[in-house]
C-alpha cells in the first residue's frame, strides 16, 4: 500500500469535487504494525463470537446491542436521544423528543430489516438502498430521496458548497462506484483480509457518499451487515458507532487523511484498534449479563410460587428493560392488582426501580442491566 493514490480533485466551475481511486483491485499489507493490530482484532473478535454462543438466549440481549448502536449512530448525526429515551413506548417520550426518538426507531428497523434480508440478498448496492430507504421512512430525512442515489451534489461541512470541508464525487459517477464497491465486496480472486476488507468497503462508501442524507448512519451499518455475512459473526453482536463516537474528531480526521494524504494505512491501524476495542467490551457485557442473571434469578426464588411470573417480566426486561402494568398484564396474564403487587415486589428486591414518581402511568426500569450497555 506504500504507492497507494486515494484519488483526485477535479473541477466542476465553482467548486472541486472529489474522485476517489476504485478499490477492486489487488492489495497487499506490508506495514508489520497493522498485520500485528489485524492479528489482535480477528483474536478478540473470535473470542467475542465464540463467548455469544454461551449466552442463554442471546437473541433477548441483541435489541438491546441495537439499541445501543442505534443511539450511538445517530448521536453522531447530532440527535439527543439517551438509551433509555429508546425503550420508551412513542406516548412515554417527550415532544420535544420525538423526531430523535423516530429517527433512532427507524434505525433499529433498518438494521433489523436488513439482517433479516440477508437471508436471501448478499451485501449489495440493493439491500444498502433497502436499508436506507427504512432509514429515512417518515422522518426528518424523507424529503431526500429515500432509497435512491442522489441526482445531484451533496457536500459535507460548511453551509454550501463554496465552505464545504469535503465535496463527494459528482452524482454521475455514483452507479459506476458503488459497482465498484460492490464486486470488490464478493471478489475472491484477490485475497484480502475481511477486517481490512470492510474498513476500505466503510472508507470508500463515505467517501463516494452516495445519498442526499443518511449517508453515516448506512456506512456504520453496513461494517456490522458485512461481518455477519461474511460468517465472523454468527450473531449481529458487534457494533462500531460507540467507538467512533467517542474517537468523533478522530474518525472523521482519519477519513480525510486518506483523501489529502494518501494514507490509508493509518485509518486501517485506527479501524482495527476500534473492532479490537469494541469486542473487548462486548465480552465485558457478556460477562456481566451472566453475572446479572444469576444475580436476580437467585432473588426472585424468594418470592415461592411467584418467581414463575416474575421470572416472565425477568425475560422481557432482558429484551426491553424497561415496563408498566399494561405490559406486564399481558406477559404473565395476572389480574391488575396482582400485577402491581409483583412489581412492588421486584422493586423492594432492588430488581427494577420506579421512575415516574407519580400514582398513575408508572414505568419500572431494569437500571443494572440498562447500566452494563452505557
Amino acid at each position: 500500500m506504500k504507492n497507494y493514490k486515494s484519488g483526485k480533485y477535479i473541477n466542476q466551475g465553482t467548486f472541486k469535487s472529489f474522485l476517489p481511486e476504485k478499490i477492486n483491485k489487488q492489495w497487499n499489507i506490508e506495514n508489520m504494525e497493522l498485520v500485528n493490530l489485524l492479528s489482535q482484532a480477528d483474536r478478540q473478535l473470535g473470542r467475542l463470537d465464540m463467548y455469544s454462543e454461551y449466552i442463554p438466549n442471546i437473541d433477548l440481549f441483541i435489541s438491546m446491542h441495537i439499541a445501543k448502536e442505534a443511539t450511538k449512530s445517530s448521536k453522531i448525526e447530532g440527535t439527543k436521544t439517551n438509551i433509555e429515551d429508546v425503550l420508551l413506548e412513542k406516548e412515554d417520550v417527550n415532544e420535544e423528543k420525538r423526531d430523535d426518538w423516530e429517527e433512532v426507531q427507524n434505525y433499529i428497523s433498518a438494521l433489523n430489516s436488513a439482517i433479516e434480508s440477508l437471508k436471501k440478498l448478499p451485501f449489495s448496492s440493493r439491500l444498502i438502498k433497502e436499508t436506507h430507504n427504512t432509514l429515512l421512512k417518515g422522518v426528518r430525512g424523507k424529503h431526500k430521496l429515500p432509497g435512491k442515489y442522489r441526482s445531484s451534489q451533496n457536500w459535507i461541512g460548511g453551509a454550501s458548497l463554496s465552505d464545504a470541508t469535503f465535496i463527494p464525487p459528482p452524482f454521475s459517477a455514483i452507479n459506476d462506484y458503488m459497482g465498484d464497491l460492490e464486486k470488490f465486496a464478493h471478489n475472491d480472486e484477490f485475497y484480502f483480509p475481511d477486517l481490512l476488507k470492510i474498513a476500505l468497503i466503510h472508507y470508500q462508501f463515505e467517501t463516494i457518499h452516495p445519498f442526499l442524507d443518511g449517508n453515516g448512519r448506512v456506512g456504520r451499518l453496513m461494517i456490522t451487515l458485512y461481518l455477519v455475512e461474511k460468517g465472523i459473526l454468527k450473531k449481529p453482536i458487534l457494533y462500531l458507532s460507540d467507538f467512533f463516537e467517542r474517537n468523533r474528531t478522530l474518525y472523521y480526521d482519519n477519513l480525510m487523511r486518506v483523501r489529502e494524504k494518501n494514507d490509508i494505512t493509518q485509518w486501517f491501524k485506527f479501524f482495527l484498534v476500534g473492532i479490537t476495542e469494541t469486542a473487548k467490551s462486548g465480552i465485558e457485557t457478556f460477562d456481566g449479563i451472566l453475572k446479572l442473571q444469576k444475580e436476580v434469578e437467585n432473588k426472585i426464588q424468594k418470592l415461592g410460587s411467584r418467581s414463575n411470573n416474575a421470572q416472565l417480566i425477568i425475560n422481557h426486561l432482558f429484551q426491553r428493560p424497561i415496563i408498566n402494568a399494561r405490559q406486564t398484564k399481558g406477559i404473565t396474564s395476572l389480574s391488575l392488582p396482582s400485577v402491581y403487587k409483583l412489581l412492588k415486589e421486584l422493586e423492594e428486591l432492588k430488581v427494577i426501580e420506579e421512575i415516574t414518581g407519580g400514582k398513575r402511568g408508572k414505568l419500572f426500569i431494569f437500571e443494572k442491566y440498562i447500566g452494563l450497555f452505557e
